[in-house]
């Protein structure tokens, strides 16, 4: 009887969490309808939340396996749902040289960052979260590859936190050197989609550039999109050439990886053409996503000392900015 009645409240801390994680991400958005804020978004807004509640009231360890299920498996749902917004027609209908540019935009990114961080000596983790982040796809990246990196939940917090601002910054950047860059709107779409963090961003920045310019833009960032996989599957490969018979390291599969491709699939060639889907739906879909991509950074937000943060966090900063503003300038000049 007593075990029983242990398990319910066990199981009543477990539901808590979650609702509590989603609590925060609920005031996240609300906040980030906030002009001053909206530029910056929900996801970056609910970790700064989240981090500032650890920091006056501390971890709530009552409630953490809610909170540590949040920042776990709604992590991994909400990298299946992500691939619903990933095209596959787009991407195979421009192309070898598409992907082939992506590619060098992702080994760019992820090098010159790591090169830099190791130049400042730099928090290596953090560095190279920041890296994945920039060449691909933001924080959909990072919280895509920490699991198989075997980042700390504090590390993936901070550089998701980081890549959103950052990310935003150039963004806004983008858009007020626009007028005054001697190129047409869909060359400055495909600049956008080339070098910019996230989709969110190249949208943002896109977007005053009309129809044509944010199509563009669109194209160039899906094809980065895409390359998340087999990026993925590349340090699967590492992570386990570097594990040792002597600790028995072993990299578990992310199987939300081939959910990932079954979702991108499905959009790209079922949904919308088999099964008809209005605007209303597929704009629900959208908020569903962002908001369980933003309750897993609760989750792991609340993890984040400030003092690590300062202590570790403002180098790899440092290089992954100076490596977005080479990776702006390069592609500026070769588009």
């Amino acid at each position: 009887m007593i075990r029983n009645n242990l398990r319910a409240k066990d199981h009543l801390y477990w539901i808590a969490g979650i609702l509590f994680t989603a609590l925060i991400a609920c005031f996240g958005f609300l906040l980030a309808w906030i002009p001053g804020l909206a530029i910056i978004g929900p996801l970056a807004t609910a970790i700064i939340l989240a981090v500032i509640y650890r920091q006056l009231f501390g971890y709530p360890e009552k409630l953490r396996s809610g909170v540590q299920y949040s920042a776990k498996n709604l992590l991994r749902l909400a990298i299946i749902l992500f691939g619903l917004k990933l095209n596959m027609n787009v991407i195979f209908q421009d192309g070898l040289p598409l992907l082939l540019r992506d590619v060098a935009v992702i080994i760019f990114a992820i090098g010159v960052t790591l090169l830099f961080a190791k130049l400042f000596r730099a928090d290596y983790s953090l560095s190279l979260l920041l890296g994945v982040g920039t060449g691909v796809c933001g924080a959909s990246a990072i919280a895509a590859v920490s699991p198989i990196l075997k980042a700390k939940a504090e590390d993936t917090a901070i550089s998701a936190g980081i890549i959103s601002l950052i990310g935003t910054v150039f963004a806004i950047a983008y858009t007020l050197i626009r007028p005054i860059l001697p190129i047409d709107a869909a060359t400055y779409g495909s600049w956008a989609g080339i070098s910019l963090h996230e989709v969110a961003h190249v949208a943002l920045a896109a977007a005053p550039a009309g129809e044509d310019g944010l199509a563009m833009a669109l194209v160039g960032k899906l094809g980065r999109v895409l390359l998340l996989v087999p990026l993925s599957f590349l340090f699967i490969y590492i992570m386990r050439k570097k594990g040792t018979p002597e600790t028995n390291e072993k990299v578990a599969f992310p199987w939300f990886l081939l959910g990932f491709i079954a979702t991108s699939l499905l959009g790209s060639y079922v949904l919308g053409t088999y099964i008809p889907l209005n605007e209303d739906l597929v704009s629900f879909i959208s908020t569903a996503t962002t908001f369980i991509l933003t309750m897993a950074m609760v989750g792991l937000g609340l993890n984040v000392s400030l003092a690590s943060l300062r202590s570790k966090a403002l180098k790899p900063m440092l290089a992954m900015t100076i490596t977005s503003l080479l990776l702006s300038g390069i592609t500026l000049l070769l588009i």
